[in-house]
């Protein structure tokens, strides 16, 4: 008997009476891997920490505060206090003061800020909407990306991110840095992007 013959002939074999049990026992319980315990603020650093994702978190109570939480990071990364601003009045509307700022991505820019839509405490990722006061072009040519977080936009699952995205222009995730072995095999960070992503998380 053929190869062909033997997979026809399993096509062609009764259904087995007890088919509908079987396919309830596939989709019983839970289909994910539990959740590691703690708060979604706490899970979400985790999974930020993750090798895979790579970036780093720092926690602010008011917006106020961003300006200088931006300020320790840059300084952390031995980088001059240079920063493309998004048109958001929300962020313009803060005290910049010895901020080198400019409105365009401009060639060897150090580091962009953005505000996040919404964070999933489930894989770490990072929603943007893109609009007039959200460009999207700025995220993905700087050396750092700084995404500025409201802690009460952070969910837990994929399923839960805000419905109200539908109705923005367009918006795209970034979970963590980007990064390819295309070259010689070896891993190369920032490769498509970014090198590093640093998040503020306000709230």
């Amino acid at each position: 008997m053929s190869a062909r013959d033997t997979i026809l002939g399993r096509l062609r074999r009764p259904v087995p009476a007890d088919l509908e049990r079987q396919a309830a026992a596939l989709v019983a319980g839970n289909e994910r891997p539990p959740e590691p315990a703690g708060t979604l603020v706490e899970r979400f650093a985790t999974r930020l920490a993750l090798p895979s994702v790579a970036a780093t978190l720092d926690r602010v109570a008011t917006l106020a505060e961003v300006p200088g939480a931006v300020a320790r990071y840059l300084a952390s990364q031995g980088a001059a206090a240079a920063l493309y601003l998004p048109p958001d009045p929300a962020l313009t509307a803060l005290d910049w003061t010895g901020f080198a700022l400019t409105d365009r991505a401009v060639p060897d820019q150090v580091a962009a800020l953005a505000m996040a839509k919404a964070g999933v405490a489930e894989s770490g990722s990072l929603v943007f909407e893109t609009g007039p006061a959200a460009p999207m072009l700025p995220n993905f040519l700087t050396l750092h990306h700084v995404v500025v977080l409201a802690a009460d936009r952070l969910v837990d699952r994929l399923e839960d991110i805000p419905a109200d995205l539908a109705g923005s222009r367009a918006h795209y995730w970034v979970t963590g840095v980007s990064g390819t072995t295309d070259i010689e095999g070896q891993y190369v960070r920032g490769a498509h992007g970014p090198r590093f992503l640093h998040v503020v998380l306000v709230g």
